[in-house]
């Protein structure tokens, strides 16, 4: 049995799909509440998903199939209900172009199981889908610009003086060196947002809403645990399905693998892929509920453009063109799958077999096929491998100052040790400075120095680094891109021209400047976080090749497609010199003052 609803707007379906197809937002706007599944794995590798609940004062269990959806098309859920009115019951959204506008087609279908069901079904049916027009009416006009909020929620109800906590810890970040005038807002987002965009709060999420850039928006909530008002979570991230599988408050709790009931697989940790951090309420000023209310919608995994699932001996193409990118083929249980790095046209098929999937030849272009030749059912997707973009990854926070001033307890366990695929590292060191101490006197020298560490710790921060460590008058800086690293650079001369010009008594002060990026491993030493290897050489002896006012990059650096425009209108000069500790002769590219 089914019955439709059909409505018309006047955006066009990529505005549309985001809000209408993030089913966890709109079972907590209906007032459903949070629930966990059961998880059992099966002899074929699939995982056996069963529920328990409660809606419209109907206690349910049931089997739950995964979503199947077509971004920016359509989306359907299946369910088997074993307790409760109905067999089945679930959506089917259709999302179509219509002129320069939209046709949303929404339909429910279901089987009825008791008498109940049979009775009532339309009845409830016509309910459910009332709640649901109701929400996707307010969601439109959130859209359009018509309304401050997608849907009309309760206030929360927060613990006794929660409220005051929220507030008192707003000003307590804002009067931080980190709170960047956002604590305020973050602690209206806590107080009153919705509990399903607060479990994991993604700062670079948080920034986009805001309208500031992501270091802001990440600094401020790094002051916000400090102020009580967030609690911050390490993830562990599920290699398969993403999913944050094991949680921990510090670096040095997380374990170095876990395993995923949901794929029904063990993974190892990798601080680049799958450490990510996020936040959510502190508990004293909003407790969440366990559990979600939707657990794999469409826009739960918004970097998978399509799953299907498909019964044993079954094909299904569907109509999708995917622009240029990297994406994997693979099923939700465990096996291979294929990496395909798209450049446009026809996209791969996919074949699923017992042992995981294979690729089929391209077909057309916006046409991609699916063909189930295992012995049982699956669901089989393609997703984006861009898929960290949103994420905080472990190398990223860490690379920043506001973490490693204020968290640096939180770091690796003694003895643990992590590998960076890539980390840009920049070596100081004061030119003059003997020099300066004999003129001036010790006690100017060293405010004058102390002066020069500050400046340099700024110019750090401001792109995006951190300071590792001060070795006398040298600074050794760490940056997520060799970019913003080359940039500072830049700027730390520029700024010792300036530095020099208002202190008549060290003008002949000068920075010696290295630049270099790679691979690395990172430590917990002396309860800091420091770097170790060949890169972390390379980048000093290059500093070492420094000789005053200029920039000694590395081949590697100077060649990064980021870098290269950054040096357009400098003067520049190639160079090669044996360098202590390395075997062949080493390229280097200064950058002349």
């Amino acid at each position: 049995m089914r019955q439709t609803w059909i409505w018309h707007f006047d955006l066009p379906p990529d505005r549309l799909w985001p809000v209408l197809a993030d089913t966890n937002r709109f079972n907590e706007a209906m007032g459903l509440p949070p629930y966990d599944l059961e998880e059992t794995p099966q002899p074929n590798g699939t995982v056996l998903r069963r529920g328990k609940g409660k809606a419209a004062g109907f206690a349910l269990e049931w089997e739950e199939k995964p979503y199947e959806w077509i971004h920016g098309r359509s989306f359907r859920q299946g369910r088997v209900f074993s307790k409760g009115p109905f067999r089945t019951f679930g959506p089917n959204f259709l999302l179509e172009a219509e002129g320069n506008g939209s046709k949303v087609t929404y339909t429910l279908e279901w089987e009825p199981l008791t008498l109940v069901g049979r009775v009532f079904g339309k009845k409830l049916a016509r309910q459910a889908g009332a709640a649901i027009e109701k929400r996707v009416l307010s969601a439109v006009a959130f859209v359009n610009g018509a309304r401050p909020t997608m849907f009309d929620m309760p206030a929360p109800i927060l613990p006794e003086g929660g409220r005051a906590r929220a507030l008192a810890a707003a000003e307590q970040v804002d009067r931080s060196t980190y709170g960047n005038g956002l604590g305020a807002p973050i602690a209206d987002f806590v107080m009153n947002g919705m509990a399903s965009d607060l479990v994991h709060m993604k700062p670079k999420l948080l920034a986009r809403q805001f309208g500031v850039a992501p270091r802001p928006a990440i600094e401020a909530c790094l002051a916000s645990v400090k102020s009580g008002l967030l609690t911050m979570k390490w993830d562990l991230l599920c290699t398969n399905c993403r999913g944050p599988k094991v949680t921990a408050r510090a670096l040095s709790e997380l374990p170095r693998g876990a395993h995923c009931d949901s794929c029904n697989i063990d993974y190892d940790r990798d601080f680049e892929k799958n450490v990510e951090l996020s936040f959510s309420p502190a508990p004293t000023v909003r407790p969440l509920l366990e559990g979600g209310y939707c657990l794999s919608g469409p826009m739960s995994t918004p970097h998978v453009p399509v799953q299907l699932v498909l019964p044993p001996g079954t094909e299904r193409s569907v109509d999708l063109e995917l622009p240029p990118g990297a994406y994997r083929l693979r099923t939700i249980h465990p096996g291979t799958y294929v990496d395909v790095d798209h450049k446009g046209g026809a996209f791969p098929g996919l074949r699923i077999v017992a042992s995981g999937v294979e690729a089929l030849p391209a077909t057309a272009a916006g046409k991609i096929v699916f063909r189930n030749d295992a012995d049982f059912e699956v669901a089989a997707l393609v997703e984006d491998r861009r898929w960290t973009q949103d994420a905080l990854t472990a190398p990223e926070v860490i690379s920043l100052q506001a973490f490693r001033d204020m968290f640096s307890e939180a770091t690796l366990r003694p003895g643990d040790e992590a590998a960076v695929g890539q980390v840009a590292l920049l070596f100081s060191d004061l030119r003059g400075s003997t020099a300066l101490y004999e003129r001036v006197g010790d006690s100017m020298a060293y405010n004058i120095v102390r002066d020069h560490f500050a400046f340099l710790a700024a110019i750090v921060r401001d792109h995006d680094g951190a300071v590792v460590k001060t070795i006398g008058d040298a600074v050794m800086a760490s940056f997520g891109d060799p970019a913003q690293a080359v940039q500072a650079a830049i700027a730390m001369q520029h700024r010792i021209v300036e530095f020099n010009e208002a202190h008549e008594n060290h003008r002949d002060l000068s920075i010696k400047l290295g630049v270099h990026c790679g691979s690395s491993i990172m430590v917990n030493l002396n309860e800091r976080l420091d770097y170790f290897g060949s890169t972390v050489n390379m980048a000093a002896r290059l500093q070492g090749q420094s000789e005053g006012d200029d920039i000694v990059l590395s081949r590697v650096v100077a060649d990064d497609p980021a870098v290269k425009p950054l040096l357009e209108g400098h003067d520049k000069r190639e160079e090669s010199v044996v360098l202590k500790g390395f075997d062949r002769p080493v390229s280097f590219v200064r950058l002349l003052p």
